[in-house]
């Protein structure tokens, strides 16, 4: 079923062409504004605002999304609409007019392309930050401290008050004056969610106690923008439809949160999430659930909120395939799927679906790489967010066709290949296993992480597609490739595990060979994590359930610090699980053999003193070290004897043409250093993209 309340449909914008049956390419109208389809990137800080201003880069990454398809982007993830609302995750700032031109040049280019566009205003409330900007107390309707963002705030006065909601009301004119089509608010954790909640809001004035007086300061704000923007710009509000949460909101009282809304012509729509967010935990599992977790796992109480409240839903958690969001809009649970993280991993996904060509979608697995401090860029689209610089669309060479041997068939090599052969080369993989994927197939192992195994999966058929030749099983020598009579030569052949102690070094194994199955697993163990990785967390997830006895210590000050704070929430949670206690900066200095068995010398970092812990096998996590034999015995048949030109590379310009006669020769991925996937992908795209 499709039904859309409050809604009705005409002919799709121009991305589509023509008329497709399926319900995600079916257009939604709202009001007076049709969108071309039921594909949306929800909003988000992404990462790339200058100055709080949606600049370039910003514009670029959103542009690529609707060149791809899509019908709405609802970009400026909480977007500040006053002073004591700080920029404190790279939002951008709706409260100057000083934003105006930006958004004028920005929905020019977007519908430009046949997309809509919004923005997302809010105020941080609790949230923000008293430090940060121009060191204002934060402000909410209780002094409450909020755990993930730590601030104590000023219980606010009528006021304060009406100053913010004032202050929507500008915002909201700045963004019609900027040509959006509409904006959302942010209830949830941001300011009119903590005057919403009873979890937040201890108030007893008009402002607290019964939810019809909770719910007075988002009427007041929602007033103001209506007054501000008038009838013909779409005003919606993203609205928790269960806290989940002993005291919070309960289902049915957020549906009568969003009755009232609707009775008072507040809203157009509601952009449904779930849960709260309010610490690590909430984020990563309910407001943003990433790999390990169902996918869509709030599209049935989503539904339930919709089939209430009468007016169109949208709705975004880890809708990451095409067919969760068919299945959403199809069965009447949402009115939009956002796809936020999906077109993240392929802009394109649109254009693919209404082309025919859905199963060139490259998936989103869920890394959660994009909500990292190198946000927005996808764990295996390296391309996302430096759209100045490289493109998503590998066109064909405009050049000779050119003989390209790549050696090595993991992530590096995979995309090597793949971007080379879109560019009509000639090209052909060599891996000395009997399965491409490299340290993938190790990562994908343990109890949450087996989605990696797409990034795999999906090259490889690409590369069918494209017709390359994966020869596995095969070990090259330095004249096996120089008998291929290749003109570029990529080797990307990874690495080996660093074991690299004071003493010992020869009495430990690699978490490699745990995760591997390679080696036995011992009854008393210690795991080393010098990386704060996946790796040492795999190995001692594998020792823990095989039965072993495990000491797990870490140089870092948490466990799995490298990592995203979803990727580590999840490790937390499996250690504790485990009964796993991490010891934290803490250094591995030395192995010994003790009578039958071993000891392990630890230095804590902190109080630099030693203990000695007693164990019968150590493993250890220290990344890899190149394996750097082959690329030097070809240096000398190379023409640029293995050099890679830093500037033309970063870049993605071709390399500087050199006299010497040979074939061109560069490493990339862990055969140059121990790094993670989206840097072995980054350094394959800027290699092969101008060849």
């Amino acid at each position: 079923m499709l039904d859309t309340p409050e809604t009705e449909t005409s002919h799709p914008g121009k991305a589509q062409g023509t008329i497709s049956k399926d319900p995600l390419l079916q257009p939604l109208t709202i009001k007076h504004l049709t969108f071309r389809n039921r594909i949306m990137s929800t909003s988000h800080a992404c990462g790339l605002e200058v100055g709080g201003k949606p600049q370039e880069a910003y514009q670029r990454y959103h542009l690529e999304k609707a060149k791809g398809g899509l019908a709405l982007s609802m970009f400026g993830g909480s977007s500040n609409v006053d002073r004591d609302s700080p920029n404190i995750f790279r939002q951008l700032n709706v409260g100057t007019d000083a934003i105006i031109p930006h958004l004028q040049q920005f929905s020019e280019r977007m519908h430009g392309e046949g997309a809509a566009l919004m923005c997302q205003i809010s105020h941080l409330g609790r949230r923000g930050d008293p430090y940060a900007g121009d060191w204002l107390t934060t402000i909410a309707p209780s002094p409450l401290r909020e755990t993930l963002h730590r601030s104590i705030p000023k219980e606010m006065d009528e006021h304060d008050i009406n100053r913010v909601v004032k202050a929507y009301g500008a915002a909201a004119r700045r963004c019609k004056e900027g040509g959006l089509d509409g904006i959302e608010t942010l209830s949830a954790g941001h300011l009119i969610g903590q005057f919403l909640s009873p979890l937040t809001n201890r108030r007893t004035d008009r402002f607290g106690g019964s939810l019809e007086n909770r719910c007075r300061f988002a009427l007041m704000v929602h007033s103001a923008i209506r007054d501000a923007t008038g009838d013909d710009f779409l005003v919606g509000i993203r609205l928790v439809v269960d806290e989940a949460t002993p005291g919070g909101m309960d289902f049915e009282e957020c549906v009568s949160a969003a009755q009232i809304l609707k009775r008072e012509g507040a809203v157009d729509f509601f952009n449904a999430i779930y849960g709260t967010m309010d610490t690590t935990r909430a984020l990563a599992e309910e407001n943003m659930p990433g790999i390990g977790s169902r996918l869509a796992p709030w599209v049935e109480p989503v539904g339930a909120f919709r089939r209430e409240v009468g007016l169109p839903v949208f709705h975004a958690a880890r809708i990451s395939d095409l067919a969760s969001a068919r299945f959403a809009v199809s069965e009447g649970k949402v009115d939009m799927a956002g796809m936020t993280r999906a077109q993240i991993a392929d802009p394109h996904m649109v254009e693919k679906l209404a082309t025919g060509r859905e199963n060139q979608v490259r998936p989103c697995i869920g890394a959660t790489h994009c909500q990292s401090p190198y946000r927005p860029s996808c764990l295996h689209n390296p391309v996302t967010g430096r759209e100045t610089t490289l493109d998503h669309i590998v066109e064909p060479t405009s050049g000779a066709r050119r003989k390209i041997v790549v050696v090595g068939g993991g992530p590096a090599g995979l995309e090597a290949a793949r971007v080379s052969a879109e560019r009509g080369h000639d090209v052909s993989l060599y891996e000395a296993a009997a399965d491409v994927g490299g340290q993938i197939l190790l990562g994908a192992t343990g109890s949450w992480r087996r989605d990696l195994l797409g990034i795999v999966e999906w090259r490889v058929t690409e590369l069918q597609r494209l017709g390359v030749e994966i020869h596995a099983n095969a070990y090259l020598e330095p004249e096996d490739i120089i008998a291929l009579k290749p003109e570029v030569v990529i080797l990307a052949t990874g690495g080996l595990p660093q074991v690299d102690l004071l003493e010992g070094n020869d009495l430990c194994v690699s978490t490699w060979d745990i995760i591997s199955g390679q080696m036995p697993i011992g009854r008393d163990i210690l795991v080393y994590d010098g990386t704060g990785r996946h790796p040492a967390p795999l190995a001692a997830e594998r020792a823990k359930e095989g039965g072993a006895s495990v000491t797990y210590v870490t140089i870092d000050a948490t466990l799995a610090e490298e990592l995203t704070y979803a990727e580590r929430l999840r490790w937390k949670k499996r250690f504790l699980s485990l009964g796993l206690e991490p010891i934290s900066e803490t250094r591995l200095v030395a192995v010994r053999r003790r009578d039958n068995g071993l000891e392990a010398v630890l230095l804590n970092e902190i109080s630099r003193q030693q203990r000695i812990v007693p164990v019968d096998q150590v493993i250890v996590e220290q990344g890899s070290i190149p394996m750097n034999e082959l690329f030097e015995e070809l240096r000398t048949a190379s023409s640029n004897d293995g050099v890679t030109d830093i500037d033309s590379f970063v870049s993605a310009a071709p390399q500087p043409a050199t006299i010497r006669a040979g074939f061109e020769l560069h490493r990339i991925g862990d055969a140059v250093s121990s790094r993670n996937i989206h840097a072995a992908i980054l350094d394959a795209v800027r290699i092969c993209s101008p060849l």
